[in-house]
């Protein structure tokens, strides 16, 4: 199966493994929190040193007569709201500790050292799962170690997801309408707007917020680093293994919304019969289409391959995505906005766990060209043996997982990286996150290294000394590694620039020197990493 193919089968389901989220319990509660919103007064919970406020409304109704469209106001209440537990995810599968997924899914979670004046960094994570699954509750991401810990502000929000979020209806529907190919997207930007104008009540500062997300939340990070509504909210940003460079065409969109109607046998003039068909039984037809986040790849020989119809994700309208984030430069409206792009070293190991690959740990040198022609074609002999000669060691699996991993994600993030740097604008921080697990693929004697997601609890310090994690492994120097990545990441939320204490100086990317910081127990700063993989990429037009 190509990798295009199977990511179409997977979704990038980061998100849907969701680590277990931290529901709610009296037992832990040291008092009870209120604070002034805009909308009313809410409480919330201290638990170990931390303000705690789960599921805050942050925008209106979303079902009924607003499917497909904004938000309608969110009305304010009196009295005060309790926000002790999480709201309602998106529509999607039932996900573990959660509340029932529902179509009116805008709420927030906060954490914060104290509600007082101190006027913290924000940092504003967007989940990941593709744009298709996930939720601002999964245990993994839990803000309260990094609020405790580095005295930073995390804020998480739920928005639309799938084809309530991303169904464009615009050419049909008209003005009402307009937006609706990224109404996901602009459900974060609600959320944006609630953190600037109520934050400032939770220790926060509405001038000092960082956008960050891995996977899809990555993804998404690039979309709002590339929209109007999103830029007066936010000043630098963070894409973590989702390389968003390119979107959905109108076009490619257009076909979709048509596919869509003719699997529920609407005919277009009666395109609003959609609107009464309950969620799950277009849940259920969404599952039957490709269901990624868009790709447009990248082709030698053809400029930018257009991508095969079906899947819900953002959409290039003009409006509120008027480009493509990173296509064909670095976007000009955040170009004073300093930013952080990477990967982890061996992100497919996750996809190899998900989908029960196990062939690839005995491979020969003959059985991965054999794998890789398919993709690759005449170019796949020199491509093998540049990886043989750059890491004389790597056996056939190894380079199998290093290049899966590299075109997944790290290519995009390179490419990222360089049109940032050619601006001229804020600094860009290229990073490999190298720690090593390890836990092993089940059915192979693999170990699965540093895999897609397993970034998220490091980054979050969320990683104990006490009991194992779940892709992490049990060794206890994996602390020390996660620390070095959250203090990375809150110190750029402060100040535009990522250190940590004892750590080499982190210099901006450049197109001379490429310097890349590798995150794992040691902090290390390596000039031109990579250099004769990425040549290679780069002959063969992938890069």
């Amino acid at each position: 199966m190509k990798r295009r193919e199977f990511l179409n089968k997977t979704a990038l389901t980061v998100a849907g493994l969701s680590i277990s989220s931290y529901a709610f319990s009296n037992s832990f509660i040291e008092e009870f929190i209120t604070s002034e919103t805009n909308f009313g007064k809410i409480k919330g919970y201290r638990e170990n040193g931390v303000n705690i406020f789960k599921g805050v409304p942050y925008a209106g109704k979303t079902s009924g007569e607003r499917r497909f469209r904004r938000p309608a106001p969110l009305e304010p209440w009196t009295g005060v709201k309790e926000t002790l537990t999480l709201g309602a995810p998106a529509v999607q599968n039932p996900r573990k500790n959660e509340p029932s997924p529902s179509e009116d899914c805008l709420f927030l979670n906060v954490w914060t050292p104290a509600n007082d004046d101190k006027k913290r960094p924000v940092m504003f994570y967007s989940h990941g799962g593709g744009f298709v699954i996930g939720s601002g509750g999964s245990g993994g991401q839990d803000g309260a170690n990094l609020a405790r810990h580095f005295d930073v502000v995390v804020v998480e929000t739920n928005h639309r997801l799938g084809l309530f979020g991303f169904l464009y209806l615009e050419e049909l529907g008209g003005a009402e309408y307009e937006g609706s190919g990224n109404n996901g997207m602009l459900d974060i930007v609600e959320g944006l707007k609630w953190v600037n104008k109520n934050i400032a009540n939770f220790g926060g500062n509405p001038k000092n917020v960082m956008i960050w997300g891995e996977s899809g939340g990555g993804a998404k990070t690039s979309c709002l680093y590339a929209m109007p509504s999103a830029a007066p909210y936010f000043n630098k940003a963070s894409i973590e293994s989702g390389p968003g460079v390119r979107m959905t065409p109108k076009e490619v969109a257009t076909e979709t919304t048509l596919m869509l109607l003719k699997e529920l046998n609407i005919e277009t003039k009666d395109w609003k019969k959609i609107l009464d068909i309950p969620a799950s039984e277009l849940l259920a037809i969404q599952a039957k289409l490709p269901f990624v986040p868009p790709f447009v790849e990248k082709n030698k020989n053809q400029g930018f391959m257009r991508r095969n119809y079906g899947g819900f994700g953002p959409v290039v309208d003009g409006k509120a995505l008027p480009n493509n984030p990173f296509e064909p430069s670095a976007p000009m409206i955040s170009k004073d906005k300093p930013l952080l792009v990477g990967w982890n070293e061996d992100e497919w190991a996750f996809f190899a766990w998900e989908r029960k690959e196990t062939d690839f740990a005995k491979y020969d040198f003959e059985a991965l060209h054999k794998k890789l022609e398919s993709t690759y074609g005449e170019n796949t002999k020199k491509i093998i043996d540049t990886y043989r000669k750059a890491r004389p060691n790597a056996s056939p699996a190894d380079i199998y997982i290093a290049i899966s991993s590299i075109t997944m994600m790290g290519l995009g993030s390179i490419d990222i990286a360089e049109k940032k740097a050619k601006q001229g604008g804020a600094n860009v921080y290229l990073y490999n996150f190298g720690y090593k697990s390890e836990v092993k693929i089940p059915g192979t004697n693999y170990e699965m290294g540093t895999p897609h997601a397993m970034d998220i609890s490091f980054k979050f310090y969320n990683e104990s000394a006490d009991k194992p994690s779940f892709f992490g492994g049990n060794k206890p120097e994996r602390v020390t590694a996660s620390h070095n990545f959250a203090e990375l990441w809150t110190n750029f939320a402060k100040t535009g620039k990522p250190y940590a204490k004892d750590a080499p100086e982190w210099k901006p990317y450049n197109l001379k020197n490429r310097p890349t910081m590798r995150i794992d127990t040691k902090l290390e700063v390596i000039n031109d990493r990579l250099k004769e993989e990425l040549d290679v990429w780069r002959e063969v037009g992938k890069l």
